[in-house]
């Protein structure tokens, strides 16, 4: 797989975790991320970790 220069990425759950280094991989090699989580506290201290060329979703809870 080529680099994700350029592209953009969809990641889910990336708060923390391997979601999260994932997600710092592919903005350190030039991707623009969008990350979603369940609480915005989380969302917000993950963008701020990333620092660039991410955008934080909220997500809904699921529906019980």
């Amino acid at each position: 797989m080529g680099k994700p220069d350029g592209k953009v990425a969809v990641i889910t759950g990336a708060t923390s975790g391997m979601p999260l280094a994932g997600a710092k991989l592919f903005v350190d090699e030039g991707a623009h991320v969008f990350i979603s989580g369940r609480r915005k506290d989380a969302v917000d201290e993950a963008v701020k970790r990333i620092g660039r060329n991410v955008t934080g979703v909220q997500r809904k809870a699921a529906r019980q």
